[in-house]
C-alpha cells in the first residue's frame, strides 16, 4: 500500500538541494464568466482581454463564456500565486458587470445548443479549434464541457521518462488524497443535469442537487467522464505503452462517431475526425505526461521525439473560498505530494489495477467524507482516512527537505494544514461548501457560489493595482491581436487540406 519509510527517506537524501530548488510551477485555471444574477454570460471573448487564439496568459476553453488564465512558469510559489492573482485584476476591469464563477460545476445554464463554443478567428488552425469544440458538444453534451478547473503544471530537474511515469502511477494510486482535500464541489445546479440519469439529492427545496458526502462531483461521474474512453485502458508502465494506447485510439475509427460524419449533409463540420479521440487533449484524466511543442506539432509527436518535460495535474477543483480559486499553500502541498508520488515505489500498472483506481476515484468524489468508507487497495480494502492519514504522514520528511532546501517554512505548513483537516472532516472544502449553502443561502448551490463570486471580484478589485501593470497587460491583449491577424494573413491552404495534413497518423511520430 505505500513505500518503505526508509527507501523514501534514502530517494529523498538523493534529491540534492539545487535540484529541488530547480523546481517549477505554472497554474492554468478555468472560469466561466456569467452575469451579475446568475446566468451564462452570452457575450462573446472581450476585445480588450486580446485574442484567445495567441494571447500567452488569457484564452478561452471549451466555451466562448469560460476563459482560462495561465501563468507563466515559476521557481517559487508565491510569485506563481502573484501572477495569477495579476491576471485576475486584469480580467476583472475588462469584464464590466460581469462576474467570473467561482465554482467548478456551473451556473445555471441554458439549453446544450445555446452555450456558445469557442471561436478563435478565421484562420485554419482557429477553424480547427472551433470544429474540435463541436465534436466535443456532439460526443459528451456541451454541459460537461462547461466544468472549471485547476491545472498545475510542475517539473524537477534530472528527470527522465521512466521517473516521469512512475510519478504518473503513483498519482493516479493516491489522487484520492487530493480529491478528499481539496475537492469543493459536493453540490450542482439542478440544470446541470437536466435529462440525464443521476444518483443526486435534492438540497432543500430549491433547485440545487447534491451527494451529503461528496467531494468533488466534477471528478466523478457527473463530472469529465465519457463511456467511450472508460474502454481506453492506457498503460502508464512506459512511455512506448502510453504512446501506443493514444495512437490507437487517435487514428482508429471509432463506429458511432462515424456514424456522426466529419461533415454534415450540408457539408458544416460535425468534428475534426471520426476516431475514439479527435486529438490528444480530448483524453480525460487526472494526470497528463506533457512536453512545450512546436508550432504545428502534434503532443504525440513532441513526447516520442523529445520526451516527458513536466506533468499536468488535473483533478483540482476551484476553491470557491479562494478569489484566484487556489491558494500558494495548496501549491506547496501539490509539490510536497507530487515528490511523495515520484519517490515512493512504482510498480507496474495493470488492467485490473486501472478498473479499481476508477472505482476508488468515483467513490471518493461521491463519498469522500462517508465515515468510515473504505478503498480498494492491492492488499484488500482500506479505510480511506486511514490511507490519507497514512500518506500525509509519510510526507512529513518531504516537506522538512523542501522547507531547509528552499529556505520556505510554508512546505511544513501546508503538511501540518493537510494532516489537521484529515482530523477535521467537517472543515473540508466540500463540507464547509454544504454548510454554507445550508446556513447562509437557503439550500441553494447557485445563491452560495454567486455571493462567493461577487466576494472575490471584491476582494480581487480591492488589491493594490499598478499602473504599469495595466499597461503591461493592455500591451499584451494588443499583441496578441495583431499576431491572430498575421496568422490569418498567412493562411493559404483551404481547410479541408490543412484538417487531413494536421490529422495524418505519420504526424503523431513513432
Amino acid at each position: 500500500m505505500h513505500t518503505s519509510s526508509s527507501s523514501l527517506k534514502q530517494r529523498l537524501a538523493s534529491l540534492a538541494g539545487d535540484r529541488l530548488r530547480g523546481m517549477k510551477r505554472g497554474v492554468e485555471k478555468e472560469s466561466l464568466r456569467v452575469t451579475p444574477y446568475n446566468g451564462l454570460a452570452l457575450t462573446p471573448h472581450p476585445q480588450a482581454l486580446g485574442s484567445a487564439l495567441t494571447h500567452p496568459h488569457i484564452t478561452t476553453d471549451y466555451s466562448e463564456s469560460q476563459l482560462e488564465l495561465i501563468t507563466g512558469v515559476h521557481g517559487q510559489v508565491e510569485a506563481c500565486a502573484r501572477e495569477l492573482s495579476e491576471i485576475h485584476q486584469f480580467v476583472y476591469r475588462a469584464i464590466g458587470d460581469e462576474l467570473l464563477w467561482v465554482g467548478s460545476m456551473p451556473c445555471g445554464l441554458p439549453a446544450d445548443e445555446n452555450i456558445p463554443i469557442g471561436t478563435y478567428g478565421t484562420s485554419n488552425v482557429a477553424r480547427a479549434k472551433s470544429v474540435y469544440r463541436m465534436g466535443l458538444g456532439l460526443r459528451y453534451g456541451r454541459r460537461m464541457q462547461t466544468i472549471s478547473g485547476i491545472h498545475y503544471n510542475w517539473s524537477l530537474p534530472g528527470l527522465d521518462n521512466e521517473a516521469h511515469f512512475g510519478l504518473i502511477r503513483n498519482f493516479r494510486r493516491h489522487s484520492f488524497l487530493l480529491l478528499l482535500l481539496f475537492g469543493a464541489s459536493p453540490a450542482v445546479c439542478r440544470s446541470f443535469v437536466e435529462g440525464r440519469p443521476h444518483e443526486l439529492q435534492p438540497l432543500g427545496e430549491g433547485g440545487s442537487l447534491h451527494l451529503p458526502h461528496a467531494t468533488s462531483l466534477r471528478m466523478g461521474r457527473l463530472g469529465y467522464q465519457s463511456d467511450a474512453q472508460a474502454a481506453l485502458a492506457v498503460s502508464y508502465n512506459s512511455l512506448e505503452s502510453y504512446a501506443a494506447s493514444l495512437h490507437g485510439a487517435l487514428t482508429r475509427p471509432h463506429p458511432p462517431y462515424e456514424r456522426l460524419g466529419v461533415r454534415s449533409l450540408g457539408g458544416e463540420y460535425n468534428q475534426l475526425a471520426t476516431s475514439l479521440l479527435q486529438i490528444e487533449n480530448e483524453f480525460y484524466g487526472t494526470i497528463r505526461p506533457k512536453r512545450v511543442i512546436h508550432p504545428g506539432e502534434r503532443p504525440l509527436h513532441a513526447l516520442r521525439e523529445r520526451g516527458v518535460e513536466y506533468v499536468e495535474v488535473r483533478c483540482m477543483d476551484l476553491d470557491p473560498f479562494e478569489p484566484a480559486g487556489i491558494n500558494a499553500q495548496t501549491m506547496r502541498f501539490l509539490d510536497i505530494f507530487l515528490l511523495h508520488c515520484l519517490l515512493s515505489d512504482s510498480p507496474p500498472d495493470s488492467p485490473e489495477e486501472i478498473v479499481r483506481l476508477g472505482q476508488n476515484q468515483h467513490r471518493t468524489a461521491a463519498r469522500g467524507r462517508e465515515p468510515g468508507l473504505k478503498l480498494d487497495s492491492a492488499g484488500g480494502e482500506v479505510p480511506l482516512l486511514e490511507w490519507a492519514a497514512l500518506l500525509v504522514d509519510e510526507c512529513l520528511p518531504i516537506a522538512q527537505t523542501l522547507a531547509a532546501a528552499l529556505d520556505d517554512d510554508g512546505y511544513l505548513l501546508a503538511q501540518a494544514a493537510a494532516r489537521d483537516a484529515l482530523r477535521r472532516p467537517a472543515e473540508l472544502p466540500s463540507a464547509r461548501a454544504l454548510q454554507a449553502m445550508q446556513a447562509d443561502h437557503g439550500d441553494s448551490f447557485i445563491a452560495f457560489t454567486r455571493a462567493q463570486s461577487h466576494a472575490a471580484r471584491a476582494a480581487v478589485m480591492a488589491q493594490p493595482y499598478a499602473a504599469a501593470l495595466q499597461a503591461r497587460h493592455e500591451a499584451e491583449a494588443r499583441a496578441s491581436l495583431a499576431e491572430q491577424a498575421r496568422i490569418e494573413a498567412a493562411d493559404t491552404l483551404p481547410f479541408e487540406v490543412y484538417r487531413q495534413h494536421y490529422l495524418a497518423p505519420e504526424r503523431l511520430g513513432r
